[in-house]
């Protein structure tokens, strides 16, 4: 018989609709009764959750309500597993009033109601936005379902810019700076050139020819013609030419030889005017003045040439102690500065002092090396740039008249030249060990504009071309390098020489 009770059962079961007899309590039934809830509370939450959980029908079955069954369903004997005897045995689940109920149940339809968005209501949350954050939070919204960028109200400040933000200039109004050309324009075979620091070998005239001492030779080379000429050659092989320089008009060449002597060539007719001897070693630097040839020797002294005069010497300076190397005058014509190997720069007065004899002006002591690199501003006749040697690799800018260094800058290698810029505010260093590079500094900040590399010798002289454009530089390595570093725009340079036509004419005009 006990095949047809398990039969009935399991039929009963498939009907969904029937009450399940032997089913076991409901988890919430078995807590209420380890709780110790009474039959009454237990019927109210029975009535209570079983509205609320299951949509389903449920039976309220009394009868089974007060004990768990003892037997599985269709198992007569079997036993059915006791539910937990401790609270702390399944998960806690409070007991619900119907008041909680019914506040929940208040609150999930308040939630799901729309919300008031009268435009009175609008008004009052936009101000309240406005006063609390400064600016209405609707407009502050990153991500926005429109078709155009929202735009900041009018007057609308960020705090926070100052900390995060970064002043840009508008690339209008960028400031774009010249270009340089890193590689020499041309670079040309310099044989034989000596590579002695205190000598000047190389010169450019205002007729736009480049004298050039290689050994015991000079050689012009006509930049416009392309033309290579040589001038002169010394007449022992043991003599050589140590020092060039141009007069003003650009037709006369003064030439110091190591035999202490002086000459003056004719370039167009290509023959020595004039051998002037004075003094008793070789003479290293050359400058013109008008018709005054200024000359400094390795004992120390300089020597004043008059061209004009058959008795040629016309004065001496001796305020150096060892071989004057640097040697310039300055645009105007009223002082000329001097650097020798006693590491001290003068600046000689254009005439003679109370006691006939010529007394420097001022002498400057700061140098800790030879000083070989000299030029004066050509905008500023008051002042003079200088560069030290190895011993102190510094260029300075004095102001003549004070006896003041503007500026100072350690060049970390050894000056060996210097020349101002005509076209800019800038001058341009010649330097040895270690780089042997030229740099371009803005004046008058010192700031570096520039580095010219290229020679792998030091580099021992420069010179400028009469338009002030190119720049050459002759180094150790025997080579000759033309560098484009002060180019003018193009239309500057036509502004330049409408300036310099029209100034040319009210002269003439005057005249």
């Amino acid at each position: 018989m006990a095949q047809f009770v398990f039969e009935n059962d399991l039929n009963s079961i498939l009907k969904l609709d029937t009450p399940i007899t032997t089913a076991p309590l409901m988890r919430w039934q078995r807590k209420a009764k380890e709780c110790g809830s009474s039959s009454v509370n237990t019927s109210v939450n029975t009535s209570v959750n079983t509205s609320v959980i299951s949509p389903m029908k449920v039976l309220n079955r009394s009868h089974s309500s007060s004990k768990t069954p003892s037997k599985t369903p269709g198992k007569s004997g079997a036993k059915v597993q006791g539910t937990p005897s401790k609270a702390g045995g399944d998960r806690y689940i409070p007991n619900r009033s119907a008041m909680q109920m019914d506040v929940a149940s208040f609150l999930l339809s308040k939630e799901n109601e729309p919300t008031d968005d009268t435009p009175t209501k609008k008004e009052q949350q936009k101000a309240w936005a406005i006063n609390l954050n400064g600016f209405d939070m609707e407009e502050a919204k990153i991500l926005r379902l429109s078709g155009k960028p929202q735009n900041a109200p009018e007057g609308y400040q960020n705090n926070l810019k100052v900390l995060y933000s970064q002043k840009t200039t508008p690339g209008s109004s960028k400031k774009i700076g010249r270009y340089i050309p890193s590689m020499p324009d041309r670079i040309l075979d310099a044989p034989e050139i000596r590579n002695d620091y205190y000598l000047n070998l190389i010169d450019w005239s205002s007729q736009n020819c480049l004298a050039v001492a290689l050994n015991d030779c000079v050689y012009l080379w006509k930049i416009a013609s392309g033309d290579i000429i040589r001038l002169l050659q010394m007449e022992r092989s043991e003599d050589y030419i140590s020092s060039v320089s141009w007069i003003k008009e650009g037709n006369y060449l003064a030439v110091g030889t190591s035999n202490s002597e002086v000459q003056l060539w004719d370039v167009q007719q290509q023959k020595r005017l004039r051998n002037m001897v004075s003094h008793s070693s070789r003479v290293g630097a050359l400058s013109w003045n008008s018709h005054i040839l200024s000359s400094g020797s390795r004992t120390g002294h300089i020597h004043h040439h008059d061209v004009r005069v058959a008795q040629h010497h016309v004065a001496t300076l001796t305020g150096h102690t060892q071989e004057v190397c640097g040697l310039k005058w300055s645009p105007d014509g009223r002082y000329l500065a001097s650097g020798a190997n006693d590491n001290l720069v003068n600046v000689w007065p254009s005439v003679q002092g109370d006691g006939g004899e010529f007394v420097p002006v001022q002498s400057f002591t700061q140098h800790q090396g030879a000083v070989k690199a000299v030029a004066w501003c050509p905008w500023q006749s008051n002042v003079l740039a200088t560069g030290g040697g190895t011993s102190d690799r510094h260029l300075r800018i004095w102001n003549v008249c004070s006896g003041t260094c503007l500026n100072s800058v350690d060049t970390q290698s050894q000056v060996c030249s210097i020349l101002w810029s005509t076209n800019y505010q800038e001058l341009i260093s010649g330097h040895g060990f270690a780089q042997n590079q030229l740099v371009v500094w803005k004046y008058p900040t010192m700031a570096k504009v520039t580095e010219l590399k290229g020679h792998t010798a030091r580099v021992l002289n420069l010179a400028m071309s009469p338009d002030g454009c190119t720049v050459a530089s002759a180094a150790a390595d025997e080579t000759l390098r033309l560098w484009k570093c002060f180019e003018v725009d193009p239309i500057k340079k036509k502004e330049k020489e409408k300036a310099s036509n029209s100034k040319s004419l009210i002269h003439q005009s005057i005249r």
